[in-house]
């Protein structure tokens, strides 16, 4: 990845990051924290690796996203209006009544929206069944999902594990999001499912292991994905809750609460910071 490429997603993981902070504030309820930990990653996603177009979002012939982790939409929704699927405006309504865009995805009423989820541990397995389609019906359409490492506590989860090995679904990667941190507290303490890449690995997965943060990471374990054959494909990334915004990362009480407003002039305040380097 050049220089130029890498400044290009990181202005537009800057967007993203912006975006979720808007709607989060504007509504006054939310999920910042496991939104942001995503954000370079969906960036990855939609600018660079999947098959998408936001002028056709119903092609057959696209590769899918699903966010099982359903909570964190305040990161898709910020995603899908930086690429024009809507208007940047709509990020303001974000938990309106009467508003397209509430707390999480709803595939009737967004566009660029493949499944609706929400239910902890459903959204990987809509991602199998679409995997599994593809494969009966000899499409060449790829599957990725991002799941909450919290979120991997659900039993239904690993049930998808199996049935993906099972299949051998080559065309699915999910990603795990590995913040260390969910609503009640330290992922280590409230149900441990660690060690997460030796158990994806024991179900039958390829398993990469990154940097959330890292584009070039990021692009290594993508490009990689697609060489594996005959499995599906575990990305567990190391990630910090909160990311960009100081008073967030690595906060657990950021789970899911908004900013006042001074918060948001704060934390408008340390994205710039964080990316002052793109006015350079």
């Amino acid at each position: 990845m050049t220089n130029e490429q890498k400044k290009e997603l990181q202005s537009f993981a800057y967007a993203v990051r912006q975006g979720i902070i808007d709607g989060v504030h504007a509504a006054k309820s939310g999920h910042p924290g496991g939104s942001l930990s995503i954000a370079d990653t969906l960036t990855y996603l939609y600018k660079v690796e999947m098959n998408v177009d936001p002028k056709n979002p119903t092609d057959p012939k696209r590769d899918r996203f699903v966010l099982s982790k359903g909570h964190a939409a305040p990161a898709l929704y910020a995603v899908l209006a930086n690429m024009g699927y809507f208007p940047k405006e709509e990020l303001l309504q974000l938990r309106h009544t009467g508003a397209m865009l509430q707390g999480h995805p709803d595939k009737k009423k967004i566009p660029g929206i493949d499944m609706s989820t929400g239910s902890l541990g459903q959204g990987i397995s809509s991602a199998c069944g679409m995997a599994l389609s593809a494969k009966l019906s000899n499409e060449d359409y790829r599957v990725y999902t991002i799941l909450g490492d919290g979120e991997i506590e659900e039993g239904m989860v690993w049930e998808a594990a199996m049935f993906a090995s099972h299949y051998k679904l080559d065309n699915l990667v999910a990603v795990i999001d590995y913040n260390g941190l969910q609503i009640d507290g330290a992922l280590s303490e409230v149900c441990s499912p660690e060690p997460i890449p030796e158990k994806f690995a024991a179900f039958g997965w390829e398993v990469f292991v990154i940097d959330a943060h890292d584009f070039d990471a990021i692009e290594k374990a993508f490009k990689a994905a697609r060489e594996v054959k005959g499995k599906p494909v575990a990305i567990v990334q190391k990630s910090v809750k909160g990311k960009g915004v100081s008073f967030m990362e690595n906060n657990v009480s950021w789970h899911g609460a908004a900013p006042n407003d001074e918060q948001y002039q704060t934390a408008c305040a340390d994205l710039k910071a964080a990316y002052s380097f793109l006015n350079e």
